[in-house]
């Protein structure tokens, strides 16, 4: 209804920016044109520019010199009527201005605090930089209610684009977070690139909601504790999450072709939950495991690992092999890991020899 009434405005009113500036520019160009009239009657740029203020203004301080010809009096004339006319529309459109953008701010505020008082079981977002955003289109994908609180202009703006619920303050204070609904919440994400402000975020959210979970994110190894006794669940580092990412890469490289896979994604999650992760790796020519059973390889790797799917080299699939399929060469083999570490240890090893006397092995 509030968007009817705005639209119904506009339509009768214009836009106030609009007419603002096309009457700026109207009484801009009527002042031009009279200073430039009067200079034609001989006047000075001063001299007509004083007496264009004077009549546009209706001070009436008084000629700065006769007005005695009938081309002084059309112009004199003139400029009153247009430029008086100019005043009152540019007095108008201003208050038109200013009190269409109260009202809009006033509503959009309303509107914002309705929406924010009928969140519950939401997640707050305290920061809306890289890790921030991606957070919480992540939740917004999965149809999860959240609320992003930022005190910066501009990533508030970016988060009003972005289709969020937002508040606009400083989540260290207590009676931002109390406006955020964080007595509500489900969960709380502080996310700032300042471990100390996400110290007292994460204690200020403690005690106003003892069944809160929290996560932290943390740049220096040391705030752990701190913020675990802050009353975090969990505590994220940024920086380790990209070297593994990276290790991930150089140990596992064909994993990247999982990513697309709708389905490998919801399984990444799944098992995540059961510390467990999905990895494709290639077998390459030199490694230990190729022409091992995938029983053999299993059984290697100590239970490490288990086999969940092979693709040989000439594209056949074959999801779920036997005990007794053979590894070759090539194949990429799509993994369940227990311990990434042992299981790349047993995967890329070299095959090596081992001499004994005359024999290699």
């Amino acid at each position: 209804m509030r968007g009817h009434f705005f639209n119904d405005t506009q339509s009768v009113l214009g836009s106030p920016l609009r007419n603002l500036v096309s009457i700026l520019a109207f009484v801009a160009a009527v002042a031009v044109l009279a200073i430039l009239a009067y200079m034609a009657a001989g006047w000075s740029f001063e001299e007509a520019s004083y007496m264009v203020v004077l009549t546009i203004y209706t001070v009436g301080y008084g000629e700065v010199r006769p007005i005695d010809t009938p081309w002084l009096h059309f112009v004199t004339m003139a400029t009153m009527v247009l430029g008086c006319t100019g005043m009152i529309l540019l007095t108008g459109a201003l208050v038109q201005f200013l009190t269409v953008m109260q009202i809009r701010e006033l509503l959009g505020g309303n509107r914002m605090n309705g929406k924010i008082a009928k969140l519950t079981d939401h997640v707050v977002i305290c920061g809306y930089g890289r890790i921030g955003v991606m957070l919480a289109t992540e939740l917004k994908r999965a149809g999860v209610p959240l609320i992003v609180v930022e005190r910066g202009a501009a990533r508030l703006a970016e988060a009003e684009a972005a289709g969020h619920i937002t508040y606009a303050g400083d989540a260290t204070e207590e009676d931002v977070l109390v406006q955020a609904g964080i007595d509500r919440a489900r969960a709380l994400a502080t996310v700032l690139p300042d471990d100390a402000a996400n110290v007292f975020i994460s204690l200020s959210a403690r005690s106003f909601n003892p069944k809160l979970e929290i996560i932290a994110r943390g740049e220096a190894p040391t705030t752990e504790r701190k913020l675990i006794h802050a009353g975090a669940n969990h505590v994220i580092f940024p920086t380790h999450i990209g070297a593994e990412k990276i290790a991930r890469l150089i140990l596992y490289p064909a994993s990247e072709d999982l990513l697309d896979d709708d389905r490998i994604v919801t399984l990444r999650r799944e098992l995540d939950t059961l510390g467990l992760s999905v990895e494709q790796v290639i077998a390459a020519p030199e490694a230990a495991v190729c022409g091992m059973t995938v029983e053999q390889a299993q059984r290697n790797a100590e239970g490490a690992f288990f086999v969940v799917a092979i693709a040989r080299v000439d594209g056949t699939q074959i999801p779920r092999p036997a005990l007794d399929e053979r590894i070759e060469a090539g194949d990429k083999v799509t993994l369940v890991f227990r311990d990434a570490a042992r299981a790349a240890r047993t995967l890329f090893t070299k095959k090596r020899e081992i001499r004994a006397g005359r024999n290699i092995f």
